[in-house]
């Protein structure tokens, strides 16, 4: 179950979630519970916009969690980590020359990642992948996390060329696709 929450104050230049900026609905933390129970689905993910802009959303994971689910929490990485419930699974995006948000990486972050959570690298270029290869490699990544992932911007960069540079530099990561822009249209929300 995902459960996208409203506001970002970033502004990726590849950001496909544009309508999370101000779109949604208010709720109750108590209907949210209720709504994903409903659901009867063990893993939730709490993603945005920027889920932890939301005064709520640590209250809210701690609820989830409590109510035996399975949490992920997908975030920029721009905001302080440390306070979130450690039950949950952190997936931080450490942001790339070519988002247009590199400045706004909050590199505290780093040393409360655990072995449960992940970082993104979302890539646009080669200068966004040798970018994020020395940042792997700076903090240690891999060992530190239990991933680290190489996504490409849809559209604008061939995913095979970043498989490629993965398999010729024998870097520990792992490549994602945001298989749903493959299966339906990359605009379709919902899915």
């Amino acid at each position: 179950v995902f459960v996208r929450l409203t506001f970002c104050n970033l502004r990726c230049n590849y950001c496909d979630t544009e309508y999370a900026f101000y779109e949604g609905k208010k709720q109750t933390l108590n209907e949210i519970v209720d709504l994903v129970a409903a659901l009867n689905c063990p893993l939730v993910e709490i993603t945005g916009g920027e889920p932890l802009l939301q005064k709520n959303v640590l209250p809210l994971m701690s609820m989830l969690a409590d109510a035996g689910h399975t949490i992920l929490l997908e975030t920029s990485g721009a905001h302080d980590i440390s306070t979130v419930d450690p039950r949950v699974h952190r997936i931080m995006d450490l942001k790339t020359p070519g988002s247009g948000e590199v400045e706004r990486n909050l590199w505290s972050n780093i040393d409360n990642l655990t072995s449960r959570d992940e970082v993104k690298f979302v890539i646009g270029s080669r200068e966004d992948y040798d970018w994020s290869c020395d940042k792997v490699r700076l903090f240690n990544l891999s060992k530190r996390c239990h991933a680290v992932l190489f996504s490409p911007i849809f559209g604008r960069i061939d995913p095979r060329e970043i498989v490629e540079w993965i398999l010729a530099d024998r870097l520990d990561v792992r490549f994602q696709l945001q298989m749903h822009k493959f299966i339906w249209k990359p605009t379709q929300r919902g899915v």
